[in-house]
Parts: structure tokens; C-alpha cells; sequence
């Protein structure tokens, strides 16, 4: 049995915030105190880390549910197919309709049902459901959907990874400027005879130890109100364990999947930062004492920043439309997706497209 990724679609928010936009930001540190360097320094240091010099955020009067339908309107049209015939939809995100920042999301009902509702989908045996995993939500997703059909109890799967980051973000806290808007989808499929398969895949939860390196916490404001709460990160700590963990579980899903490292043709990594995912991708390389080769990591995280379980459909997205310069992929190309992120989880799965 063959699942495919029959059609992808992606929503890009249209409101650009380059790292200027910073300048004006009374960033503090944890105990409230400030920073002795100005902006202007703190900017360029996290440009020089992150890779980042634009971000997108979604316009008020869109939301999480929104952009994921939008996505998924790409996606089914894309694909071709009659949305009533789609099984499940299942949504990745982490913090559901935020419409004031630092507000407590709405999750009720799911985003998945919304979603449906706005494709207008009448088929009661189209289960829609949430799915709170992290930045690797939209991969989780795809496992998920494999699983169902593998299993016989569905054909044709939506998997979306939505968020709108920028309404959970600490205007105080200089990881603010990481975060970003965005959504992908994508329709898979196990009755396309020109489709494409997925070989293996790999998912893991470290929580011993790990569980709260991301979560949501107070402003860095001492005066801030205490009922408004935001996305909050050990960066140092997340760094570390990902450049651990994740070349490991990267090499499991390889080697599970009946083919070598030579015959990668790319690595669509989610997009957290610039120099822990090339960090990621050598660590992963150096484990079969073979160089990293050049243009096997498409990046779009200098335009778009951060957009947590949107980074990975939509980054496939774009490259697989030609939008991405210097990237491309064709039928027969093995390529291998992968991601980190609160939990703390990891996953990847292998696609021969």
C-alpha cells in the first residue's frame, strides 16, 4: 500500500515585520531587568544565530482556523478531489484561535471542525480532530493519517499545520522576534497510481527531563498582568538537546526506510533556527562519515521566520511549486522531513515522491 501526498497548499500571511521593527522594543531579561546592549545589538546577534531577518503575521481579522483553511482550500484544489470524500482532517497547532494577544486560545470547538465547517463538508464520516504536538504537529499528522489508512479505516487524509505565533509572543522577550504566522496542508492519498510513497518514519517524546524546556509563561514585565500568558523557551537548552536527538532519530528513520544516505535529495527541516538546523544536518551526515551536501537543506526562514508547526508543509510547498530558488523535486526523489519541538518531541518520516 502506497500513501501518497496527492496535493499540498500553504497560506503565507501578508503582513511583513522585518527585524526593524524591533528597534523600539523594551526587550528584559528574566528577572525583569534590562539588557545592557541596545536593540540594535541584540538584532544583528539574533539575525547572525537565527538566520532571521523577516517574519509574517496574519491580519486581525484572521485566525489559526483561518489560515488552515485557506491552506487546505490550496491543498484540496491541488489534489483534485471532491472534499466530501476526505476521511479525516486532522489539524497540527499548539495554542487554537488566539484573537487578542496573550489571551488563552480558543480550542472549542476543535480547529479541525472549524476548518470543515468552512470547506462546507456534509460527510459525517469525515472525523476532524486536533492535534497538540509541538512544531513536529504537521509530521505527527502525517503519521497519524498513514496509520488510518495502513489500517484500512481511511483513503484520503487533510493533515494542516497552522499557528498564528505572533499573538502568543512577549513583546519583552527578545525570542519574541523567532516567531512568525503561517499554514500548510496536504492531501494524502493511497488510490493515486502516480503518487508518491512514505517509506518509514520515526517519533519520540523526551519529557523526563525535557518536558518544560518550551511553555507558557508570564511577561517578563514585572508589572504585566499574571492572567496573560505567552510562549516562553530555554533556547540553550533546546539548542542542545536537538543537536543531540534529532541526527539520531533522523539515522533510525533512514535506515528503516530501504535506502542510503547518498540517495537523499533533500531534508525539509522545520524552520527554528539557521544554525541548529545546519547544526541538525551535519551531526546527521557525520554519522555515516559522508559530507553534507550542498542544496540538500531548502530554508525560507529568512523571509518568514518561525512559524512552528507551519514551517514544514509550507516550506514542501513552495519547493515542490518551484517557488523556492535553487530548489526543486521530481518524481522518483527521495526526501526525508523532519522536526523538534515542545514536549519535547521528535520526528521524521522518508518520502519517495
Amino acid at each position: 500500500m502506497k500513501v501518497s501526498i496527492k496535493g499540498s497548499g500553504s497560506y503565507i500571511p501578508p503582513l511583513i515585520t522585518p527585524n526593524e521593527a524591533f528597534n523600539s522594543h523594551a526587550f528584559l531579561q528574566e528577572n525583569g531587568q534590562a539588557f545592557e546592549q541596545e536593540n540594535g545589538v541584540i538584532i544583528e546577534k539574533f539575525k547572525a544565530i537565527t538566520g532571521i531577518e523577516n517574519r509574517r503575521y496574519a491580519p486581525d481579522h484572521l485566525n489559526t482556523s483561518d489560515l488552515g483553511f485557506l491552506a487546505a482550500q490550496e491543498a484540496i484544489t491541488d489534489a483534485n478531489i471532491d472534499p466530501e470524500t476526505i476521511d479525516y482532517i486532522i489539524f497540527g497547532h499548539n495554542f487554537g484561535d488566539v484573537s487578542t494577544p496573550g489571551e488563552q486560545g480558543d480550542t472549542l470547538p476543535s480547529l479541525a471542525s472549524r476548518v470543515k465547517q468552512l470547506l462546507r463538508i456534509k460527510n459525517p464520516s469525515c472525523v476532524a480532530y486536533d492535534l497538540l504536538f509541538g512544531c513536529p504537529g504537521w509530521i505527527e499528522g502525517v503519521i497519524h493519517a498513514q496509520a488510518f489508512m495502513k489500517a484500512g479505516m481511511a483513503k484520503r487524509c487533510l493533515v494542516i499545520g497552522g499557528e498564528t505565533l505572533s499573538r502568543v509572543l512577549d513583546p519583552h522577550d527578545r525570542d519574541s522576534m523567532i516567531y512568525a504566522d503561517g499554514a500548510g496542508a496536504t492531501i494524502l492519498d493511497i488510490e493515486d497510481p502516480q503518487g508518491g510513497s512514505i517509506l518509514s518514519h520515526a517519533s519520540e517524546t523526551h519529557s523526563f527531563e525535557e518536558a518544560h524546556f518550551l511553555f507558557f509563561g508570564c511577561s517578563y514585565k514585572q508589572d504585566a498582568p499574571k492572567d496573560e500568558k505567552y510562549i516562553k523557551m530555554y533556547g540553550r537548552k533546546i539548542y542542545e538537546f536537538a543537536v543531540t536527538h534529532v541526527p539520531v532519530a533522523m539515522q533510525k528513520c533512514l535506515d528503516t526506510s530501504g535506502h542510503n544516505i547518498e540517495d537523499l535529495k533533500k531534508i525539509f527541516i522545520h524552520q527554528a533556527n539557521e544554525k541548529m538546523d545546519a547544526a541538525i544536518v551535519k551531526r546527521f551526515y557525520r554519522q555515516y562519515k559522508t559530507p553534507v551536501p550542498e542544496g540538500i537543506m531548502p530554508m525560507n526562514i529568512h523571509e518568514f521566520g518561525n512559524s512552528s508547526v507551519a514551517t514544514v508543509p509550507t516550506l514542501f510547498d513552495m519547493v515542490k511549486r518551484g517557488q523556492l530558488e535553487g530548489h526543486e523535486i521530481k518524481k522518483g526523489d527521495i526526501v526525508m522531513f523532519a522536526s523538534v519541538g515542545a514536549g519535547m518531541n521528535i520526528n521524521a518520516f522518508v518520502y519517495e515522491v
